[in-house]
């Protein structure tokens, strides 16, 4: 039996396969540089999410669609929330349908929502802050009570990663829900004070209303439980039988006024814990409010050394999770979450593209016109370069504008 034609016919079988495996290749990657050439040239589209409860969401939906038609910047969407359809949820559905960077406009509930649901997207996040206290807004510097200068923001180029954390009511019907927060969660007093404050007294005096209702807790009874605390390197820090009046998780430390934890980054990955008590009634509370006096003037953690009646400790980590002795309401960027027992906390490093008035060096996302001119880079490699290229995913892409890649990203609340 002669063998070489046989060898023949199976080399040239071969080289039709690789043939044929590098043209298809290249028609996928072609076809990729053409979507992403005609996105290039579609609107660049902003979802707004707007919470249409607040007194001014009328009046700043209005400014809104004012700035886009004088301002050759995009289209903008508007996503309204709902009792029963919340920030996450108009964010989700804006992503799936290709909302290229998406802007909360309302309170601090509404951007953390909305914030859940954008951050592992890679798509910039926009503020535009119309509620009670915009603490988050605060904290990036995004302009508060002017709406043309927080618009100039949100639609700029302008980003920072931003530390995402979640927390976890493990003794709830979803124990895996994690709830997220970009400022402080937290259980006890804090929580206490948010829930019982008046709706009324707080559209009357902002966020000076929570200060009124704080008052009505301040000889309501301390709470008991184990902590443990993971720190950034690993190692783990276990407290039994604590006694406290509240104890928070910040990725942002700033309210009006006062610096509750000093050392809080909102982009270092870590997640401040702050443990506080107070003894000798009214005495105890005057005290505390010294160590946050001082802490405000200071820029620094610690407490005032005039201080004999108030504890304040803070422990930096990456990981906590406490177990009380009777449950405890808990609360997440001043949204309740009702009572629980057991809560872990967790933190997301530079989950999201938040927008603000003056960037850092992070590079941001490749925009569709760099992976376009990538891809036509590319094509002038050999085709055993280019084959390697796609398999290693060697180009930058985009995040997708499909509901199925969207769902790889999805967060709880």
């Amino acid at each position: 039996m002669n063998i070489i034609p046989i060898a023949l016919a199976i080399i040239i079988i071969a080289i039709a396969a690789i043939a044929l495996v590098v043209w298809l290749l290249g028609a996928k990657r072609r076809k990729l540089a053409q979507e992403l050439q005609q996105r290039h040239h579609a609107p660049f589209t902003y979802a707004f999410i707007l919470n249409p409860s607040k007194p001014t969401a009328a009046d700043t939906r209005a400014h809104i669609e004012q700035f886009f038609s004088h301002h050759t910047v995009g289209r903008a969407v508007f996503y309204e929330t709902q009792l029963d359809k919340d920030g996450k949820a108009c964010a989700q559905e804006a992503l799936e349908a290709g909302a290229d960077a998406v802007i909360a406009v309302g309170g601090d509930g509404t951007v953390r929502t909305a914030a859940s649901a954008v951050a592992g997207t890679e798509r910039p996040f926009g503020i535009i802050p119309i509620g009670t206290g915009n603490l988050f807004a605060r904290n990036m510097g995004i302009p508060i009570g002017d709406i043309e200068a927080a618009l100039l923001v949100a639609t700029s180029h302008g980003s920072r990663r931003v530390d995402m954390g979640r927390m976890r009511l493990l003794d709830s019907e979803e124990p895996q829900r994690g709830h997220a927060f970009l400022i402080i969660a937290g259980i006890g007093f804090d929580a206490d004070m948010i829930d019982s404050t008046d709706p009324d007294l707080k559209r009357s005096i902002s966020w000076l209303a929570y200060f009124a209702s704080g008052v009505k807790h301040l000889f309501s009874p301390k709470y008991h439980g184990d902590l443990e605390i993971t720190s950034a390197d690993g190692s783990k820090h276990t407290s039994t039988n604590i006694t406290f009046r509240t104890l928070m998780a910040g990725n942002c430390g700033q309210i009006p006024g006062f610096s509750l934890m000093p050392d809080a980054a909102f982009d270092d990955g870590i997640l401040n814990f702050e443990i506080i008590d107070t003894t000798g009634g009214i005495i105890g509370w005057a005290n505390l409010f010294g160590d946050v006096l001082t802490q405000t003037i200071t820029h620094k953690s610690g407490q005032n050394p005039l201080s004999t009646n108030s504890s304040v400790d803070q422990i930096q980590g990456v990981r906590a999770e406490i177990t009380l002795q009777e449950p405890a309401l808990a609360q997440v960027d001043g949204d309740i979450l009702g009572k629980t027992s057991r809560i872990e906390f967790t933190i997301e490093p530079k989950a999201l593209w938040v927008r603000v008035p003056a960037a850092t060096t992070d590079t941001q996302p490749n925009n569709p016109q760099q992976v376009t001119d990538q891809l036509e880079q590319s094509q002038e490699k050999s085709p055993a370069s280019a084959a390697t290229a796609a398999s290693t995913d060697e180009i930058a892409q985009p995040a997708p504008d499909n509901s199925d890649a969207q769902k790889a990203y999805t967060r709880d609340v």
